[in-house]
């Protein structure tokens, strides 16, 4: 009878076990990162043609975070790769998520509670990673490059200049290939060494943002208890990511963490992925003297698609706050930046972005200034963000 039970028990618990690590990560992904029915511009046979000869950019999606084959058409999510080449997609930044904290908000977060360890966990991510954040941003480094190696050469992994040159040469061409760049949100994953930097730009990282949603030993988020500036590992991670070719992503940090970066930059900044307080008045969103001063280093604002950062789900709304920058700081110095599958809520997918080419011919963008917008900001300052200092 003990033996009976004992192997009910042990039945249970491996169904249990199945079910948690089996199904729990995919319910919890399709719960946060969603597709909500939006009014959608309809997509004109000349925008279609406009869309088609364009070279995209976007500068942050958090895909690498979630157990997906990056390689195959999810029912999920909103980013892979048969949907980035259907939205004719040049070059897409993935991000590094290491970390975030129970009960995130945008208001002020602790540092010490971590919803990722167990999402890396029920995952059946290598061990290494469910104690270390730098361990978490390298296997995110191997997914994208298992990604690319297993893609047929329809994804590339774009370290260089070089790689970048070639990828757009060869899109130029007529080949359906798409680039892949890593990004890390929030430097909490050098674990307070500065050598670690070094580590993370060798395992192909080529962005980062000093914090995410708390506080950290680099600098305040905007999200975070204190919500100081840069510390002083902070200014010096600033200077080797510039020595490097590693270029500095402002999003997410506190007000006073970015007045210290954008002070001490000498190569141009990016805000990654989000709003401006004048369009939609939320904490994360960018000042004007925020906007004005990424511009004046020659950087670029990376617009979102979701609520907290446009107030809206509408591709309308992304125009209007794109065309808000333009007139701000001029038509150079702002692009995409969806956070697509960074637990957000958007009215569309990778694959429909051509809905944001609508709406800016729409607001009377010029096809011009839409080739600017759509990616050739981005992919100009990437470019030379990527060259080492001499």
């Amino acid at each position: 009878m003990i033996k009976k039970i004992l192997w009910g028990l042990l039945i249970l618990l491996i169904i249990g076990a199945i079910g948690f690590f089996g199904f729990a990560p995919g319910i919890v992904e399709s719960d946060m990162n969603k597709v909500v029915a939006t009014n959608l511009p309809q997509v004109t046979p000349e925008t279609a043609k406009l869309h088609a000869g364009l070279q995209i950019a976007d500068m942050h999606g958090d895909t690498l975070m979630w157990s997906r084959n990056l390689d195959k058409r999810a029912t999920r999510g909103q980013i892979d790769l048969p949907r980035l080449i259907e939205g004719n997609v040049a070059l897409q930044v993935f991000s590094s998520v290491t970390k975030t904290p129970k009960g995130q908000n945008y208001a002020s977060n602790s540092d010490k509670t971590d919803n990722i360890t167990l999402l890396t966990i029920a995952q059946l991510q290598p061990p290494r990673t469910w104690t270390s954040l730098l361990q978490r941003s390298l296997w995110h480094a191997q997914k994208l490059d298992a990604a690319a190696a297993a893609s047929n050469g329809q994804l590339r992994v774009i370290r260089t200049p070089a790689d970048l040159d070639r990828l757009l040469a060869d899109r130029g061409a007529g080949r359906k290939v798409v680039g892949g760049m890593l990004s890390i949100e929030g430097l909490q994953d050098m674990e307070g060494r500065l050598a670690n930097i070094d580590v993370l730009y060798h395992a192909g990282f080529r962005m980062a943002g000093l914090a995410h949603f708390f506080d950290n030993e680099l600098a305040g988020s905007m999200h975070g208890e204190k919500k100081g500036g840069l510390t002083p590992l902070g200014f010096q991670t600033v200077a080797r990511m510039e020595q490097l070719g590693m270029i500095v992503d402002i999003a997410h940090s506190s007000h006073a963490s970015v007045a210290d970066i954008l002070r001490v930059a000498t190569r141009p900044v990016v805000s990654s992925h989000g709003g401006v307080q004048a369009v939609c008045k939320e904490n994360r969103n960018l000042t004007d003297d925020e906007i004005r001063g990424v511009a004046k280093t020659g950087g670029v604002i990376g617009i979102g698609y979701w609520d907290a950062a446009i107030c809206s789900t509408a591709p309308s709304e992304i125009a209007r706050t794109i065309a808000y920058v333009r007139d701000l700081v001029g038509i150079d110095h702002v692009g995409l930046g969806s956070d697509f599958d960074g637990a957000v809520t958007t009215g569309f997918d990778i694959s429909q972005i051509s809905v944001i080419t609508q709406a800016l011919v729409d607001r009377g963008f010029t096809p011009e200034d839409i080739r600017k917008v759509m990616g050739g900001n981005v992919l100009r300052v990437i470019r030379a963000g990527l060259v080492p200092r001499a």
